[in-house]
């Protein structure tokens, strides 16, 4: 385990010259144009437009011949044209469900897109995370060679123990270690971004160097925002679109009860009398055994279940962006105390104790228990950052198509270009 970590260090040192610079708003231009689905969406739109023209079609005309004998001195010919016309709003019931499920793929494209720039919005602030945690690791490794080498020099000088210079060989080990576990979860990260934005996935994907700073939280939004989101939110918009379809259906099945009237126009040519005679009819089933009652059930149960589960949904997206919206409340919270109270405390400490252990009045374990504490203190703020990126992503991905068309959108957050400083 201790060979893999460090070839992966010796891996990433080789390879971080090659790597190319890499923004927000480019990774998510770059998701935009690739992501299959996304790109299925799309054609999910456009498969909706054609049956909405195919739903606005008529039926079509239909030309029959009829002959009667097969002598030519005796035979009759028949030509007639039969047009059916349809009664009750059928066309119009149809047209207005094809119209409803466009609606409802506009709707999808639009939940498509919001998932795949907050897995996108995610991911990159995942890699921001992990180049964060390797200059930490640096830094860490810095300050532990440096007390090594002055545990090195009081050891030589007799005024502390050799075993006081283990632990400090030991210390540098561990940061060594830390700073080959950051180094490989930046490459995951990589690889995780690089997926998202179209690259072919390879065993070892181009380092790219994120062009953000993490230290920068998401703006916490309003509950009156969540609200005014929460009506146009992709999910609850499809719901609705759903309801709407199914009663669009009801309206058809109920309409197909209505028997249709088929009108023929035509020609008789009697050979034997010599002369041509008009044709005129009207044809219509009668509705005596079937009278589409089973077709309207089933599509008025639908539709209840179609109010049910809008019902169910608007409440489980409620509750999870609230969720959120809490978790994120509270990241802020704990990343000011962390900010303005434990960052600089336990700075201060590991000066101070740094200071004292060169001049001789703390031992080195009071140097490496100030060094943990700072270490900690600073990966407990990257984390809670990185959690409330998450929390952010969480309310964009279920919000997200929301802020495009009609509400405002999430404070901080512009759209494609990342939250705002």
């Amino acid at each position: 385990m201790l060979f893999i970590i460090i070839f992966s260090a010796l891996f990433f040192t080789t390879t971080v010259q090659a790597q190319s610079t890499l923004t927000l708003a480019q990774a998510l231009e770059q998701a935009r144009h690739s992501s299959p689905e996304v790109a299925m969406a799309h054609d999910e739109v456009d498969a909706a437009k054609a049956q909405v023209v195919q739903g606005r079609a008529r039926p079509n005309p239909e030309l029959a011949y009829f002959q009667e004998d097969t002598r030519d001195a005796t035979k009759t010919t028949s030509w007639q044209l039969n047009q059916q016309l349809e009664l009750g709003g059928k066309r119009r019931a149809r047209i207005e469900a094809a119209e409803v499920a466009q609606a409802r793929a506009g709707s999808v494209l639009s939940m498509r897109q919001a998932e795949l720039e907050a897995d996108v919005t995610l991911a990159f602030f995942e890699g921001v995370s992990a180049q964060e945690k390797i200059r930490l690791a640096n830094e860490m490794l810095a300050l532990t060679q440096k007390s090594q080498q002055a545990a090195s020099k009081r050891v030589q000088a007799g005024k502390i123990s050799p075993l006081e210079l283990t632990k400090a060989k030991i210390a540098v080990a561990n940061a060594q270690l830390e700073l080959a576990q950051a180094q490989s979860e930046l490459l995951l990260a990589n690889q995780r971004l690089a997926m998202l934005c179209g690259d072919e996935p390879t065993p070892t994907p181009p380092l790219l160097q994120l062009d953000t700073a993490l230290d920068q939280l998401p703006t916490l939004p309003s509950a009156d925002t969540l609200n005014a989101r929460l009506l146009n939110a992709p999910a609850i918009q499809q719901a609705q679109l759903e309801i709407n379809r199914r009663s669009a259906l009801v309206d058809l099945e109920r309409a197909k009860r209505l028997p249709d009237i088929t009108i023929s126009l035509g020609i008789k040519q009697d050979a034997q009398l010599d002369h041509d005679q008009a044709l005129l009819g009207v044809s219509m089933p009668i509705p005596l055994f079937d009278r589409n009652r089973g077709n309207l059930r089933t599509a008025m149960v639908q539709q209840n279940q179609a109010d049910l589960a809008s019902s169910r949904l608007r409440q489980q997206l409620i509750n999870t962006v609230m969720s959120a919206q809490q978790r994120l409340q509270v990241m802020h919270l704990q990343a000011g105390t962390l900010k303005r109270e434990v960052l600089p405390g336990a700075q201060a400490a590991y000066d101070a104790a740094n200071l004292g252990f060169s001049a001789g009045k703390f031992n080195f374990l009071d140097v490496l228990d100030a060094q943990r504490t700072l270490f900690q203190a600073k990966s407990h703020y990257l984390t809670v950052v990185l959690d409330a990126h998450r929390a952010a992503a969480e309310i964009e991905r279920l919000l997200g198509g929301a802020s495009k068309d009609n509400s405002p959108p999430l404070e901080g957050y512009a759209a494609g270009g990342g939250w705002s400083r």
